[in-house]
């Protein structure tokens, strides 16, 4: 199986001084390295009943239509606050200075349906908890969560409530 980690760009001191930014336009730009990113995302949760899968605003959008096409699943998408039409539930987490929230519309999941929680990066893990969090409150069960790319040094996946599966770790 190739590894298409060469297909993504370090951009140093982006978006500040001290970051180097995972850059996943060259992936997506290729039909086989994107492939193989939703296969790789998918394949942990086939034949585990995925109700829905939840992509995070906005490149969670990109692997989890994907993942749920694979998986015969619905999508959600989970948007920053005032980017849906409809009436929202809404889950609050705390960043370095302030907060920020993550909504969905409150007719997107039932009681009871399985969901999967899809994003690019996990960095500091604050946005996947609150989406796995808001799920857990709308009385879905999540079943894990999903990322292409984990920085590990950041150790976010410690906030997340649920295990996580990652592509590659950094």
């Amino acid at each position: 199986m190739t590894d298409f980690r060469h297909l993504i760009r370090e951009v140093p001191d982006w978006p500040e001084p001290g970051i180097v930014f995972k850059d996943i336009t060259p992936l997506l730009a290729s039909p086989e390295g994107m492939a193989w990113a939703v296969d790789r995302l998918y394949e942990p949760f086939a034949g585990k009943h995925v109700d829905r899968v939840a992509g995070i605003e906005s490149r969670g959008f990109l692997f989890g239509v994907g993942v749920a096409r694979a998986l015969g699943a619905g999508f959600i998408p989970v948007r920053k606050p005032g980017k849906l039409p409809r009436a929202t539930i809404r889950r609050e987490y705390a960043l370095e200075y302030g907060t920020d929230a993550v909504e969905m519309h409150a007719d997107a999941v039932r009681e009871g349906q399985r969901v999967l929680v899809i994003d690019d990066v996990l960095a500091t893990g604050g946005t996947m908890g609150a989406t796995c969090e808001l799920f857990a409150e709308a009385g879905a069960e999540v079943i894990g969560a999903a990322v292409l790319i984990e920085l590990e040094f950041l150790a976010g996946a410690e906030k997340v409530p649920h295990a996580v599966h990652s592509v590659l770790r950094y």
